[in-house]
């Protein structure tokens, strides 16, 4: 990983380090969205109430599993019967560290109690997750670009 790829992952690991998971849902297919932090509540272009986002978040498109320290409880290829409970696990667990393995990057977050939340992509292309950093007006994103770590920055769409 580049100077510049490890300087970035530590700004985010830093921000996430100490945070509660305060919120995990499933998105399209077997998407999943982890929230980390004060929630923010959404609402949806209809006018209901949309999930609501933290302060920073997680998105693992795809191929994706939650372990504790002696197996995998559940991942995106697991019967969704697993997915709630393993979910509820979760929840309100803090973040005690942020990392990346493998030549491609993959996504591992480490919580109390020995639980984790891992990416590993499995069709062609980069790994698909993204971290998000919404605290200040501009919104951070991290995520996998032709096999390296990207950091992008944009308007956040919350204000």
């Amino acid at each position: 990983m580049s100077n510049e790829g490890v300087t970035v992952l530590q700004t985010f690991r830093d921000a996430m380090i100490g945070l509660p998971l305060s919120h995990v849902w499933r998105g399209g297919g077997s998407a999943i969205f982890l929230q980390f932090g004060r929630l923010t509540p959404r609402t949806r272009h209809s006018g209901e109430a949309g999930n609501p986002t933290g302060e920073l978040g997680l998105m693992i498109q795809w191929s994706w599993r939650i372990e504790n320290t002696a197996s995998i409880l559940c991942g995106s290829w697991s019967e969704e019967h697993l997915w709630a409970p393993a979910f509820d696990l979760l929840r309100n667990k803090v973040v005690v560290d942020l990392s990346v393995v493998g030549r491609l990057p993959e996504i591992v977050i480490a919580l109390t109690e020995g639980l984790y939340v891992s990416s590993f992509m499995t069709a062609e292309g980069d790994p698909q997750w993204a971290v998000f950093d919404r605290r200040d007006s501009a919104l951070r994103t991290l995520s996998v670009k032709q096999g390296i770590l990207k950091l992008d920055v944009g308007p956040s769409p919350l204000l």
